[in-house]
């Protein structure tokens, strides 16, 4: 979704209307860098420097997170941060993609009607929600690591997100160009847009999400069920 340290030098296209979409391509994020065998000490290591970042994050923002801090609070040498994670961008684009793993596993194979078993437009309906939570939570450091908008469709995690949206869009409306109605509902959770409304507007979070209940349920012509 957000940073430059992740975007590919040639963006994949969109799958066309009616090719299948496989579930273990969605889960392909990480930065160049990062190595599937990372030694057990090592991998230890990034994760306490992670969760030293995300505590200075959730304390004082994302625009304050520096090197050094890092450093201080997981109690080592600045240039062992600087070695994990190149420089503050690179940080970054870790935590964030750190985030992004936890909530494709939450959509991939966690329980409905998040992960598989409900129907396509719950799934949808449940997936807005959690992702609306998830950006609001964390919306200083998804604007921080946020790239240009030349960029910005061409990243792993937001291509994630899209390739999901769109597998329940063809499944929940056939025959629906779902490549530019999953874009389209995408829209609704973008951290800026969820910034300007939330902080700069002042609207409450939940009406956000009655919103995006409200369009799925149009789209898919899925009335809520009012008894719950």
């Amino acid at each position: 979704m957000l940073y430059a340290g992740f975007m590919s030098a040639v963006p994949p296209s969109f799958a066309q209307p009616h090719e299948p979409l496989g579930g273990t391509e969605i889960l392909q994020l990480g930065t160049r860098e990062e190595e599937p065998c990372l030694r057990a000490d090592a991998a230890r290591n990034r994760a306490r420097l992670l969760d030293a970042a995300a505590r200075l994050v959730r304390e004082h923002g994302a625009a304050n997170l520096t090197m050094e801090a890092v450093a201080t609070a997981a109690q080592v040498g600045k240039g062992t941060v600087f070695r994990r994670f190149g420089d503050r961008t690179g940080l970054l684009a870790a935590l964030l993609d750190h985030s992004a793993r936890q909530m494709q596993a939450a959509f991939i194979s966690g329980p409905p009607p998040l992960g598989p078993g409900a129907p396509p437009a719950e799934r949808l309906k449940a997936f807005g929600l959690a992702q609306l939570r998830h950006v609001h939570e964390q919306l200083d450091l998804h604007l921080a690591a946020q790239p240009e908008a030349a960029r910005r469709f061409s990243h792993p995690a937001l291509r994630a997100l899209g390739a999901h949206v769109t597998l329940l869009v063809r499944q929940a409306v056939p025959g629906a160009d779902s490549d530019l109605l999953a874009l389209t509902l995408l829209g609704h959770l973008d951290p800026a847009l969820v910034y300007h409304l939330t902080r700069q507007c002042g609207m409450p979070l939940e009406r956000l999400e009655a919103a995006w209940t409200d369009l799925v349920e149009r789209l898919t012509a899925t009335p809520r069920d009012t008894d719950t």
